[in-house]
């Protein structure tokens, strides 16, 4: 009989092997939306403009709407992942070409790396809210070190989140959901004006899997399985994670958590037992660190096809420390989300591109994929489009730069408008308008 591989090849030259059904990926994506960072989210959602409360209705079904469409995208960049076997990166040789698809790989390296040593400073601090005498160095290092451990095998840690960690969160989120029923105040007032804002928002923390959504979906048994997994577990998850977050954000109180997130916390620690559901959240959450940390390996070999994964596993994974150790991680969170919103477009053009015009007939995603210089300018049209629609706050040098160019055409950002839907959109149709004269050509 012969033998069978069911985990990730070393190298890019290797076959990837099928073997995540619909409820792994189900389990990895509800997983993932399940975010320590989403209980404190839940105060943008409740108020995203800062002056405009929005009532707990709205808010939840901001949640519900946001979430449906932010995965709808991340499912179908996932598609491709499926047919190809390729991962995110190296599906983008086929719609820009080998070389210039380095490029946005490299960005996607610098946030994936951003954003990995941003979970280890959460579960850091989320692991002190319960033993608050060690110090944050010791969590960091740990977080690390287990990140990279379920790196280096990462089907079998997928296989680990369905079979065990899964049932544990389940049952951590139903006790707390119970808990902060019985305890929040209730939440009276607020109205629909922002609920366009909301949805942005919402939107934004799910598509920022987009560019990693094929590393894990390349191993799926089919691009239903995929799809499906990312839809239904990450909303399910998301919506449940968001709508507890309303509810510790009323008991620690709306102001303590705007003037530290971290605040959030402590409501889920004083519960009863709380402190052990709670740890096993924040366990959990490495599965964050290692989605982030296995997406920039498979991403750096775009580059390096034939370097053995498990070294840059290791390197990645002390680079992620370092990095969580040294460097204030809070102040990087903005600008990454300045670099995450160069994907939405990007894959509004690869979606278009791949099954609308009829690329997935002839994706190349060969090392010598030939330049396709014409796909760079809906690109480019999606990515202003983005800033100039978006509500989302992120650094305010770079808010400010596009509040002075919507100034400067004399455009008016209203409060319908949704970044990440504007941003697709304008790439998609700008794709259509170039590409379907010579949809033949692979050029």
């Amino acid at each position: 009989m012969a033998h069978v591989v069911d985990e990730v090849p070393l190298t890019l030259e290797g076959r990837p092997p099928k073997t995540l059904g619909v409820l792994d990926q189900g389990a990895l994506w509800a997983n993932l939306g399940v975010s320590l960072l989403g209980f404190s989210g839940a105060l943008f959602l409740l108020d995203p403009l800062g002056n405009a409360p929005l009532s707990l209705a709205a808010a939840l079904v901001a949640a519900v709407v946001g979430s449906l469409v932010g995965t709808a995208m991340v499912g179908l960049s996932a598609i491709p992942g499926t047919r190809t076997g390729k991962p995110a990166m190296v599906l983008l040789r086929g719609l820009f070409g080998a070389r210039i698809s380095y490029v946005p790989t490299v960005l996607n390296i610098v946030q994936m790396l951003g954003w990995g040593a941003f979970e280890l400073w959460v579960i850091a601090k989320a692991a002190s809210a319960i033993f608050g005498e060690v110090p944050y160095q010791v969590w960091v290092i740990a977080a690390g070190v287990l990140t990279t451990v379920l790196t280096i095998w990462p089907l079998g840690s997928v296989r680990l989140l369905r079979r065990y960690v899964t049932v544990g969160v389940i049952v951590s989120m139903l006790w707390f959901t119970w808990f902060f029923l019985s305890e929040a105040p209730a939440y009276d007032g607020g109205s629909w004006t922002a609920f366009a804002p909301a949805v942005d928002y919402v939107i934004a923390l799910s598509v920022s899997w987009v560019p990693m959504a094929a590393d894990f979906a390349r191993h799926s048994r089919s691009s239903r399985a995929a799809f499906t997994g990312v839809v239904g577990g990450y909303t399910l998850a998301q919506v449940a994670c968001l709508g507890l977050g309303v509810y510790a954000v009323a008991i620690a109180g709306a102001a303590t958590v705007g003037a530290d997130s971290m605040a959030v916390f402590t409501p889920f620690v004083a519960a009863p037992v709380g402190a052990l559901f709670f740890g096993i959240l924040v366990l959990r959450e490495t599965d964050q660190s290692f989605a982030n940390v296995y997406s920039t390996t498979v991403s750096l070999q775009n580059l390096m096809p034939r370097v053995d994964r498990r070294l840059f596993s290791v390197a990645i994974g002390v680079l992620t420390i370092a990095i969580a150790l040294v460097v204030d991680v809070t102040s990087y969170g903005a600008f990454l989300g300045v670099i995450g919103a160069v994907f939405v477009p990007m894959f509004a053009v690869l979606a278009v591109d791949y099954f609308v015009l009829g690329g997935s007939r002839r994706w190349n995603t060969e090392e010598n994929a030939p330049s396709r210089w014409s796909m760079l300018v809906p690109w480019a049209f999606g990515f202003v489009a983005y800033w100039l629609t978006t509500s989302t706050p992120t650094v305010a040098a770079w808010d400010g730069l596009w509040a002075s160019a919507r100034a400067a055409i004399g455009f008016t950002r209203q409060m319908w408008m949704n970044g990440a839907l504007g941003g697709a959109l304008v790439a998609a149709l700008v794709t259509l308008l170039i590409a379907w004269p010579r949809r033949g050509s692979r050029r």
